[in-house]
């Protein structure tokens, strides 16, 4: 609420409880006040300024959505909240960027204060008719759009597509639409595959990389996503990649990067050899899925193998190194069925 040292007219309090506590110097102006009660305001403490000709109505600490504000109210007509600062808005992500991002039309020139980001558009900005007191913002597909345009690895580009659809806040045909809408994208070769994905439980950068590097570029057959069981206190999960028909074979994908020297990774190999020779979930991490795509192919082949798949174990490409990791001895020796088809059991 304004602070009531500075006599403010009621339009503008009810204006600033809309906007986080933030008006501009023209908001004021025009609701009655005058340059000096402006002046007073800040001089005596009540008000703060967070931008150049723009104010947080109170004392105390300022709060991201008041920063959010103050950004877009510095900007001027025409501005919007975009990229990272939209897709916290949106629920995209839960991290908070460190600088705030608005886009201008390319007519405006905008002087970005400190821990601001300004964007200009070639493109009109839509006006979408935001309910009172939310900030005017990118809409989910044009978000994801421009995160995907400014990725520097296809990785990161990835990331934004999955997350979108994890968090079930946009669709396949939306997101497809609105990429035809655009005449320069990055990474539009590799959209289609990422969206087609994402539409069919691909939920993380990870598992795209899973299922493009280690899954179909080595002929594994292909697991259920997201697959939902019961926990242990009746709760709902959902596994990975689940491999039904192959011994219920789990695959669990651990986002979190790997750190050299780190127990974990022996604990993790121990867990996925017993999962190989009978056990029920192998647990991957970033490093296996994207540094050693071919030897986690192998173990993930050898396991099926062990639950009665027959299928051929395919090299990704002439370099590929599944065959020879798979020619260890990875695993405890013990009888077992081998890796291949039975007597007049076509190869698939």
């Amino acid at each position: 609420m304004v602070n009531s040292g500075t006599r403010a007219p009621r339009r503008l309090d009810e204006l600033a409880r809309l906007q986080a506590g933030v008006v501009s110097r023209h908001q004021a102006l025009s609701c009655g006040m005058t340059r000096d009660a402006v002046r007073w305001a800040v001089r005596k403490g009540h008000w703060q300024q967070v931008c150049p000709g723009v104010y947080a109505t109170f004392t105390g600490q300022i709060g991201r959505p008041a920063k959010r504000w103050a950004a877009l109210l510095h900007a001027g007509e025409g501005a919007i909240l975009s990229y990272e600062t939209a897709a916290e808005l949106l629920g995209l992500t839960d991290q908070t960027a460190a600088r705030i991002h608005v886009t201008v039309p390319e007519a405006r020139r905008v002087v970005a204060p400190p821990g601001v980001v300004i964007h200009v558009s070639r493109r009109a900005i839509p006006r979408w008719n935001f309910p009172r007191g939310i900030p005017p913002h990118t809409m989910t597909e044009d978000t994801v759009i421009d995160l995907v345009n400014v990725a520097g690895t296809l990785d990161e580009a990835a990331a934004w597509v999955t997350a979108a659809f994890a968090r079930r806040v946009t669709g396949e045909w939306p997101l497809r639409q609105a990429i035809a809408r655009r005449s320069r994208l990055r990474w539009r070769d590799h959209l289609d595959e990422i969206i087609t994905l994402a539409a069919t439980g691909t939920h993380s950068a990870l598992e795209f990389r899973y299922d493009r590097d280690v899954e179909h570029a080595h002929g594994l057959p292909r697991a259920a996503r997201q697959a939902p069981f019961i926990k242990g206190d009746g709760s709902r999960g959902f596994r990975d990649r689940f491999y039904e028909q192959y011994g219920r074979l789990v695959v669990e994908l651990d986002g979190a990067r790997y750190h050299p020297g780190d127990r974990r990774d022996h604990d993790r190999l121990r867990d996925n050899q017993a999962a190989a020779t009978g056990g029920a979930t192998l647990r991957y991490d970033w490093s296996a899925v994207t540094g050693r795509a071919c030897e986690t192919a192998a173990e993930v082949f050898a396991a099926l193998c062990e639950r009665g798949f027959h299928g051929t174990l395919k090299p990704c490409s002439p370099a590929c190194r599944a065959a020879a990791s798979l020619a260890r001895p990875s695993w405890p020796s013990r009888p077992s069925r081998p890796c291949g088809p039975g007597p007049g059991v076509p190869r698939r």
